[in-house]
């Protein structure tokens, strides 16, 4: 099997790798239909966070079960699966309280820029669907495995509600399907900040009402005064920056929520300026697992479309030029197809 690695700045290698077998009875093996390059991949990539060692990458998937380990029950071979970026066995007691992602037995997923993968915790971390889906779901069954899982949890964790203002700070994919979440749930009136062309298009799509392209006291001043002087009541921080999280915090009005799931790169805030902001703050890596049997039946309804956040579609093997890409601005989000079609 040839999969993904990076070596260190801008050094993606597709190489031989030792094909995934199960190891532990509750392991699953699945044989990828798609998986894709995560904006957060971008960190390391771009030497922003620091790697020891060459690094198998990948962490979003869904494909068809091939194998299972004697203890899995639930999940069985030949059922098309989706499976979050943490795995959990989705029983303990903080998964029981919908935060799998901080599972006790949790594992970060890694590998998944493969065709094939080897998923722990099988049964509390993979979500069949009924029946195979058609082809052109997945790319949307995809998404559902981290970007629109974060993106609905930032909405969730901003407390959006029917008829609210949103802000969405960040106009990558997470931010974009930030806005296809918030547009779902109910938002009246969703301002996107965003300053790319191409990424307004589709924000507006999703169904931002109004475009920000002011950063920083302009972008805060901005937003005040689309909203009356106060601020919007939900914000969604998908960045991790210290610019993009202050902006946040400005921009919510007093008593106002943000959730953040951007994964913070040299941010550090002020206590007493948060004092007396008077947000509420909520974030994390994104408890994926707690959505996905709705989001995929949303998918598989028609109710969203959040595939349209992949620009670009490569053959596995050239997933080197969809790194370039992401990291050159000339695509939102790359999708990998271990068929080797584009």
């Amino acid at each position: 099997m040839r999969g993904t690695v990076l070596y260190g700045l801008r050094d993606i290698r597709f190489e031989d790798r030792p094909e995934p077998t199960i190891m532990k009875p509750t392991d699953a093996i699945i044989r990828l239909s798609a998986t894709c390059i995560c904006g957060s991949d971008l960190w390391p990539y771009r030497g922003i966070q620091s790697i020891a060692q060459p690094t198998p990458m990948g962490h979003e998937y869904c494909g068809v079960v091939e194998e299972v380990g004697r203890e899995v029950r639930y999940v069985k071979t030949g059922q098309f699966v989706v499976g979050s970026f943490a795995t959990s066995d989705n029983t303990c007691v903080i998964c029981q309280h919908g935060y799998q992602s901080s599972c006790v037995q949790r594992e970060f997923m890694t590998t998944a820029q493969a065709s094939v993968l080897r998923v722990p915790l099988a049964d509390g971390t993979l979500v069949a669907t009924s029946d195979l889906p058609p082809k052109e779901l997945i790319p949307s069954l995809l998404s559902t495995s981290d970007v629109l899982g974060t993106g609905w949890f930032a909405a969730d964790a901003a407390n959006v509600k029917p008829g609210s203002t949103v802000l969405v700070v960040g106009d990558g994919a997470v931010g974009l399907l930030g806005v296809l979440s918030a547009k779902h749930m109910g938002a009246e009136r969703i301002i996107a900040m965003s300053r790319h062309a191409s990424r307004q298009k589709l924000a507006r799509e999703f169904g931002a009402t109004d475009i920000v392209t002011e950063r920083g006291d302009e972008g805060v001043a901005r937003i005040k005064e689309l909203t009356k002087g106060i601020g919007a009541a939900s914000v969604l921080e998908c960045v991790g920056t210290q610019e993009s999280m202050m902006q946040a915090i400005k921009s919510t009005r007093p008593g106002g929520y943000i959730g953040y799931v951007g994964v913070p790169h040299g941010v550090s805030l002020d206590g007493e300026q948060l004092f007396f902001a008077h947000v509420h703050l909520h974030g994390g890596p994104a408890p994926v697992r707690r959505y996905l049997p709705e989001l995929i039946n949303l998918v598989l309804d028609g109710e969203i479309n959040p595939g349209k956040v992949f620009d670009l579609t490569l053959p596995l093997d050239q997933v080197a030029e969809g790194y370039r890409a992401m990291d050159e601005r000339r695509a939102i989000k790359t999708l990998l197809d271990p068929s080797g079609k584009s």
